[in-house]
């Protein structure tokens, strides 16, 4: 992907005719907001000069909030490929800016920076790829989005079962046309589910890609007359959806997560990397899993990550590391969902990991293939399991200073306490379940 200069950008909309520019950012809980100018006010924008409220990065809107900027990364600048080209719409991803000059605390694409820097005085890189599921759902007669299903296909089904097929190819075009790489795409478990590849780029790099992916698979999905939704359980007695990352830690050019004179094939970088990442995992949840339907994923069955733990072959472990070595060792963090915010993912991901190779944290052996312990999975999930709750996730997270740190104060603080509030929202509503199972009982 080539990265632009402001007098390229200029150039590139005045060559492709761009008429309108959206600048896109993200607010605290991953989503994908935009600001849409004409192509007059580009060199303008570029140099920052386009004033926003706070309270859209925020999620919520007080008495004092602040005026803000948005600056253009004009590395990011794309046209949009399913737009007419007479009169074509372009984007570019911005970073948040204060009125004094200085960066916003509250913006996710910073805060991952800052994290960044960090490790980069040791001349640490951390490399990602993500594999990310979404269902493709109808919407009925009002345009609104219901759960019934495109399809009823399985893993890997081909057309005309997997009726998703021509949808998918379209978004996998898409995103090729915008620069990404994609490494695979299929039908998954559940009907109605979906899996793209994106291969592995630095961490920066991949954050903007998930963020831009989210955008463009809704687009896509609305071309089709469809709904793709990042919901991470929105069908009970089914899959939920996951965002696997495949995380590899490099310097000089060289894998640093291999050795082979360890049984495994493991150096020391990675077990502690892996220690790190697991004794902060409880607070990375709440980042991770940002949703209150997102722990009715992490519910204790095979192909749920729901244990505190790392392995080659058990899928109940948050952590699993393939066998592939050489270029290809990596480990691969199965716990998040689509949901989340994928810059402070990385950034709390990676300041754990920083944190386990600082303080040479060595992990748990790794859990076999098979469920050990004679009460089984459901038993061992109650003491070694991932938070069952956001309640829970986020008081982990309240608890943890590395976690807190590499989000920043201001990060941290607004996302437990919007959290916290939806928590209480949804204890305070009577639900379904509840009037069936109690209803005509009591």
């Amino acid at each position: 992907m080539k990265a632009f200069t402001k007098e390229e950008v200029l150039e590139k909309a005045k060559e492709y005719n761009v008429k309108f520019i959206r600048l896109q950012f993200t607010d605290i809980f991953g989503s994908f907001k935009n600001i849409a100018i004409t192509v007059e006010e580009l060199e303008r924008a570029l140099e920052g000069q386009v004033m926003f409220d706070s309270a859209v990065v925020e999620g919520f809107i007080r008495n004092k909030e602040s005026e803000i900027y948005l600056y253009p990364d004009p590395a990011t600048f794309e046209i949009f490929p399913w737009r007419p080209r007479d009169g074509a719409v372009a984007r570019l991803i911005c970073d948040i800016y204060s009125s004094e000059g200085e960066t916003f605390p509250g913006c996710s694409r910073s805060a991952l920076k800052r994290v960044l820097k960090k490790t980069s005085v040791s001349g640490l890189q951390l490399r990602v790829g993500a594999e990310i599921e979404f269902f493709l759902f109808h919407t009925n007669e009002q345009g609104k989005t219901t759960t019934i299903t495109h399809d009823h296909a399985g893993y890997c089904d081909l057309s005309p079962v997997d009726l998703g097929e021509n949808a998918r190819r379209d978004m996998v075009l898409t995103l090729e046309e915008m620069g990404f790489e994609i490494s695979s795409s299929h039908h998954e478990i559940a009907p109605g589910q979906h899996e793209i590849f994106i291969k592995e780029d630095n961490a920066f790099a991949i954050a903007d890609k998930i963020a831009t992916f989210k955008f463009v698979v809704r687009t896509i999905a609305q071309r089709h007359g469809l709904h793709a939704s990042f919901m991470p359980k929105p069908l009970v007695g089914e899959n939920g959806s996951g965002m696997r990352l495949h995380l590899s830690l490099w310097r000089e050019g060289k894998n640093i997560l291999e050795d082979l004179n360890d049984s495994l094939g493991l150096s020391e970088t990675a077990y502690h990397y892996i220690g790190g990442v697991l004794q902060h995992a409880r607070a990375i949840t709440a980042i991770a899993n940002p949703l209150v339907n997102s722990y009715k994923r992490l519910l204790p069955d095979e192909l749920s990550p729901c244990l505190l733990a790392w392995s080659e072959k058990n899928r109940s472990t948050m952590i699993r590391v393939p066998v592939q070595r050489g270029d290809g060792t990596r480990f691969i963090l199965c716990s998040p969902d689509p949901a989340c915010n994928s810059y402070l993912v990385l950034a709390s991901v990676l300041a754990a990991g920083v944190h386990g190779l600082a303080a040479k944290i060595k992990p748990p052996q790794p859990l076999p293939e098979d469920h050990p312990g004679p009460g089984g999975l459901r038993e061992l999930v109650r003491y070694s399991g991932l938070p069952r709750s956001l309640n829970e996730a986020l008081q982990a997270l309240t608890e943890d200073g590395t976690v807190c740190a590499a989000l920043g104060e201001h990060i941290a603080r607004r996302y437990l306490e919007a959290k916290g509030e939806e928590w209480e929202r949804f204890m305070a509503e009577v639900h379904q379940w509840e009037l069936d199972e109690y209803l005509a009982k009591y």
